[in-house]
C-alpha cells in the first residue's frame, strides 16, 4: 500500500543516545538569530505549521511561554506541562525563531514542513491478505491444540511461544499499547484482549478518548491491527495466536488518516504521555517520527522534535513504561561514519539528499535513550535481508520474516502472519514485525514478574535472548552473489543480533 513506506534506505544508530546530554530531555537552549520582541510581523505569510515548544517545567515559566505563544501568533493545541512540552500552531513564518529567543524555552521549533492541511511504518513490501478460501485451505492444516491458522505461524515455534503459552499465556493486568495506525478491536482474534479504558487517537497532538476513536480509519491502515494481533491474537479456536495471548493490548492512534499515514511528532509525544498516564506497561513503536528520518542537532526544528519526543518517551519510563522499537529495513551497518539519507522531509514533494554523521543525528523513537531497539531475523534464523543491524546499535533480534526464507510450512510463506482489518489475516515482513514480538515476550516477562522496572525488564529481555553468533560464511541476504552485510561482534553481543533472539519459552520458565 501507497501509505506503508517502506524502510529499505532508514538507518539507525543506538550508541549516539549517550552523545544527546545526559537524560536527552532537557537540552540546553541554542542559540538563533531571533526576530527582535514586539508586535508579529507577517503572522499568516507562512504555512499553518504544527510546533513543539520545550520549556523549563515550572508554573511561572510554562505560564509566561504560553502568552508569548499566543503573542507571536500562535494557536495552543496541547500542554503537557510536566514534561516541559507545548504543542501549537502558527502560519508566523517567524514563529519558531521567535520562541527561541524566549526565556525559558530550552528549544522550539517546526513538526512539519507541509502545511497542516495536508497530512512511516516499519513493514517492508504490500502486504498478502488470505482470501476466504484460502483461510480454509491453510486451516486444514491445524494440528490438535493449534488455533486454525498456526501451522503457518512458523515464527511462534522459533522462539519457543507455542509452548509457552502452555506454562503461562500471560497476564491480564498487562497491557501492550500498540503506537501505530490503529487496532480494528472488533476481529475475533484481538476483541477478547482488547482494552478500550487504555486506548485513545492522539493524531491531533491531543488524547481523543471517544469510544472507536482508537481504530484505523479503512482496511489499508492495517499495520496496528497487524502488530496487536502478533502481541496478544487470543488462543480462542480463531485464526491465529499471539506470542502473549493472555496479556491485554490497547491501540494508540497516531498516523494521519490519509494515503501518507505519517508519525507526526506531536502525535508521538501525546501517545507517549497517554500509555503513562493510563498504566501501558510497555508499548509497540513500529515507526519512525516523521517527516525527518534523522533530526540533526544542529536544526533547530529537529532539535526540538528530539527533546519533545524524548522527553515524552522518558515520562513513561519514569511512570514504570518500557518502551519497544523497530530498528529499520535499510540493511544499513547503522554503526557507520556516515549514511545518506535521500529520504527527508517525506512530507513534502522534494525530500532532500544529506548525508548525515549518525552519532548526531537521530532517528526517534528507536535510538532514545532505553528504548529497546530490534532487529528482524527470518526463519533460518538468519537477518533478515532487509534488516538494519550494527554492533551496539541492535538490542535484542526477533522474528519479522524473510521472503527468502522459506519455511516448511503449508503456505511456505516466509512471512509473518496475522490478524488484519475486517476479520481477515493476512502476511507482512519487516522490523515492525519483529519488534512486537519482543515487545510480547517483555509482557511475558513482566507478567512474571509484575513489579520489575523498565530497566530491569530490558535487561531480561537480554538475559533470555538466544544468540547464534555472526555467520560464519559472507553473508547474501537475498542470494544475488553479492556480500550484503557483514557482522561484527562474537557469541555473546554482535552487530545482527544485539544479545541475541529474545526467547518466549525461557521467559516464563
Amino acid at each position: 500500500m501507497a501509505h506503508l513506506r517502506s524502510r529499505r534506505r532508514l538507518a539507525l544508530a543506538v550508541p549516539v543516545v549517550l552523545s544527546l546530554t545526559a537524560s536527552l530531555g532537557f537540552l540546553p537552549s541554542v542559540a538563533s538569530a531571533a526576530p527582535a520582541a514586539g508586535t508579529v510581523a507577517r503572522a499568516a505569510d507562512g504555512p499553518n505549521l504544527a510546533y513543539v515548544v520545550n520549556t523549563r517545567t515550572d508554573r511561572r515559566t510554562i505560564e509566561s511561554v504560553r502568552r508569548e505563544i499566543t503573542r507571536n501568533g500562535g494557536t495552543i493545541v496541547a500542554g503537557y506541562d510536566r514534561i516541559g512540552v507545548i504543542v501549537a500552531h502558527s502560519a508566523n513564518p517567524d514563529f519558531g525563531a521567535r520562541m527561541r529567543a524566549v526565556r525559558g524555552v530550552d528549544s522550539a521549533g517546526a513538526t512539519r514542513t507541509a502545511p497542516l492541511s495536508a497530512a512511516g511504518t516499519t513493514d517492508e513490501g504490500a502486504a498478502q491478505v488470505l482470501s476466504r478460501a484460502e483461510q480454509a485451505r491453510l486451516t486444514a492444516n491445524a494440528a490438535a491444540g493449534e488455533e486454525p491458522l498456526e501451522a503457518d505461524q512458523w515464527d511462534l515455534r522459533a522462539i519457543g511461544a507455542d509452548r509457552a503459552a502452555r506454562i503461562n499465556p500471560g497476564s491480564r493486568n498487562v497491557t501492550v499499547g500498540v503506537i501505530d495506525t490503529g487496532v480494528d478491536d472488533t476481529h475475533p482474534d484481538i476483541a477478547p484482549n482488547f482494552s478500550a479504558s487504555q486506548s485513545a487517537n492522539c493524531v491531533s497532538g491531543k488524547a481523543d478518548t471517544t469510544y472507536g476513536a482508537w481504530r484505523p480509519v479503512d482496511a489499508d491502515h492495517y499495520h496496528g491491527t497487524h502488530v496487536a494481533g502478533e502481541i496478544a491474537a487470543a488462543r480462542n479456536g480463531v485464526g491465529v495466536a499471539g506470542v502473549a495471548p493472555g496479556v491485554k493490548v490497547a491501540s494508540i492512534t497516531v498516523s494521519q488518516p490519509d494515503e501518507k499515514s505519517l508519525f507526526y511528532p506531536e502525535s508521538v509525544v501525546c501517545a507517549f504521555v497517554f500509555a503513562a498516564d493510563h498504566g501501558i506497561e510497555i508499548t509497540n513503536n513500529s515507526y519512525y517520527v516523521d517527516p525527518w528520518l534523522y533530526n540533526c542537532m544542529d536544526d533547530p526544528d529537529q532539535r526540538a522534535i528530539v527533546d519533545a519526543v524524548n522527553r515524552a518517551q522518558l515520562y513513561a519510563q519514569r511512570k514504570g513504561t518500557l518502551n519497544v522499537a523497530s530498528a529499520g529495513n535499510s540493511n544499513h551497518d547503522l554503526d557507520a561514519d556516515a549514511i545518506v539519507d535521500d529520504s527527508s522531509p517525506d512530507d513534502s514533494t522534494t525530500p532532500q539528499t544529506r548525508t548525515i554523521d549518525p552519532h548526531e543525528c537521530f532517528d526517534i523513537p528507536t535510538q532514545l535513550p532505553g528504548v529497546v531497539t530490534v532487529s528482524a531475523v527470518g526463519v533460518k534464523g538468519a537477518k533478515s535481508y532487509y534488516s538494519s543491524y550494527g554492533r551496539g546499535v541492535v538490542d535484542v533480534a526477533g522474528p519479522g520474516g524473510d521472503r527468502y526464507q522459506i519455511p516448511d510450512t503449508p503456505s511456505k510463506n516466509g512471512r509473518i502472519l496475522s490478524t488484519m482489518p475486517n476479520n481477515q489475516y493476512g502476511f507482512l515482513q519487516g522490523t515492525s514485525m519483529a519488534s512486537p514480538h519482543v515487545a510480547a515476550v517483555a509482557a511475558l516477562l513482566k507478567s512474571a514478574r509484575p513489579h520489575a522496572t523498565p530497566a530491569q525488564l530490558q535487561a531480561l529481555l537480554k538475559a533470555q535472548a538466544d544468540n547464534p553468533g555472526c555467520p560464519t560464511e559472507p553473508y547474501d541476504g537475498n542470494g544475488d552473489g553479492v556480500v550484503d552485510a557483514t557482522c561484527v561482534g562474537g557469541k555473546r553481543v554482535n552487530g545482527f543480533f544485539g544479545l541475541g533472539v529474545v526467547n518466549a519459552l525461557r521467559a516464563v520458565k
